[in-house]
């Protein structure tokens, strides 16, 4: 066997195998032996049936399966020895004229290369990263939130503003009949908050789809449809009002302090709000730290000096998956995730020369982690070291979640990678001075 190699330019390249009888007829004659041993072919005994027929009948399609294996295995063996970084997987050239009567054969196979490239952290930026804080409005809004959950809900008889309805919805042109639960203060429109304001339990109003509520997500959710069977949607509802009930908030003292955070966490309503500021500042850590990797990951993107073998890899994605794509179709699913292919290749140029390792270790502690704070959920604050063993141990067994945690565990060191050697410029913002940066 003789495999060379031609480069076609920086990032193609094309792998020559020939292939020489002596390679593959040992493989291929041990095969066709067992097949004889073991052949039921009527007017011979088991074992003496003449080799010419054994060859004549399996010989061709062993000769394919063997080249084919032994194709496969010698290139995969030249690539990891010669150290070629490739992007997707090797391609055969066709070959309309082979001739499986011959002793020797040629396969040809296009590479598409890697680029060359330097990643430079020092001195890039600078990246902004959002430390990001509640207003005062979303502090007391938590508030609330706190005494409604802790609260009591009060049966009355009539619809009046801040109280909750539930009923049913009816429509039967448009097959609607959903019951829903909502605030009176969540309609939209005056007149459908008169037609609904007064009226009693067991009695049926008539309130416009029209900009019923805020949005089309909300309308559809409580007419029980699809979103896009709400858009544009103006008929008139029956509305049949089943419950009426009113929110008493809880009282702002010790016993709801305690409940809400904790015993003698809190005692306070000063207290109350600084404690929720606290928390929220490390929930929104996480998206400011999202953010911060996100605005990073565009500026590497847009400053390495790369270009794909995008001729090859267009070539490669028509041949993925289960249906085969059109040249137009793969074009397109190139185009999409190009940047990601980039980071990817910049992202594993980091961590190799930062020396970044994702270890087992790491992997299970994230996954201390997420039961933790699962547990936490269901009211378990201190989750015995000895029942969480078993737990980790099952989620290690599962290839996709390691992988998931694994991505969680480098993400997290390229974080603080960044964090320690690009320019960083912090700026403190509200969360809604958040969105309006960056969501609109």
């Amino acid at each position: 066997m003789n495999i060379t190699r031609e480069d076609k330019d920086q990032l193609n390249s094309v792998v020559k195998i020939n292939i020489e009888k002596d390679d593959y007829s040992p493989k291929v004659d041990k095969i066709l032996k067992d097949y004889r041993k073991t052949a039921n072919i009527p007017g011979f005994r088991k074992g003496m049936v003449p080799m010419g027929m054994i060859k004549k009948q399996y010989g061709q399609a062993v000769l394919v399966d063997e080249v084919n294996k032994l194709l496969q295995e010698s290139l995969n063996s030249y690539i990891t020895e010669e150290k070629i970084d490739i992007l997707g997987n090797p391609l055969p050239r066709p070959q309309d004229d082979l001739n499986w009567e011959s002793d020797n054969y040629t396969f040809e196979f296009e590479l598409g290369l890697a680029p060359k490239f330097d990643v430079t952290l020092e001195g890039e930026g600078p990246v902004t990263y959002y430390n990001i804080s509640a207003d005062e409005e979303m502090i007391d809004n938590q508030i609330k939130t706190i005494q409604r959950q802790y609260g009591k809900l009060v049966t009355q008889e009539e619809v009046k503003e801040n109280y909750t309805v539930v009923g049913t919805f009816h429509n039967e042109e448009e097959s609607i009949e959903n019951e829903a639960t909502f605030k009176v203060e969540d309609i939209e429109g005056k007149t459908n908050q008169k037609a609904l304001l007064g009226a009693k339990v067991g009695d049926q109003v008539t309130l416009k789809s029209n900009k019923l509520f805020k949005d089309d997500d909300t309308l559809a959710r409580h007419l029980g449809l699809e979103k896009d069977k709400v858009e544009g949607l103006k008929v008139d509802l029956t509305f049949t009002i089943k419950e009426i009930n009113e929110q008493i908030l809880a009282e702002l003292n010790q016993e709801l302090f305690d409940k809400a955070f904790g015993e003698g966490e809190v005692t306070s309503e000063k207290e109350a709000k600084e404690k929720i500021a606290e928390q929220s500042k490390q929930t929104f850590q996480q998206q400011g730290d999202q953010q911060f990797f996100n605005d990073v990951t565009e500026l590497l993107i847009e400053k390495a000096d790369m270009e794909l073998p995008a001729e090859f890899l267009q070539k490669w994605l028509q041949t993925q998956g289960e249906k085969q794509l059109t040249p137009e179709e793969a074009t397109e699913e190139y185009t999409k995730s190009e940047k990601g292919i980039k980071y990817q290749l910049i992202e594993a140029k980091i961590a190799k020369d930062n020396d970044i390792k994702v270890e087992v270790e790491d992997v299970k502690k994230v996954a201390k982690e997420k039961i933790r704070m699962q547990m936490m959920q269901f009211g378990q604050q201190d989750f015995p070291e000895d029942q969480m063993d078993p737990i980790i141990q099952n989620l290690m067994s599962n290839e996709e979640q390691v992988r998931q945690f694994s991505e969680e565990v480098m993400v997290q060191k390229l974080l603080e990678l960044y964090k320690d050697k690009m320019e960083v410029e912090e700026k403190d913002v509200t969360y809604k001075e958040f969105v309006d940066k960056i969501y609109k």
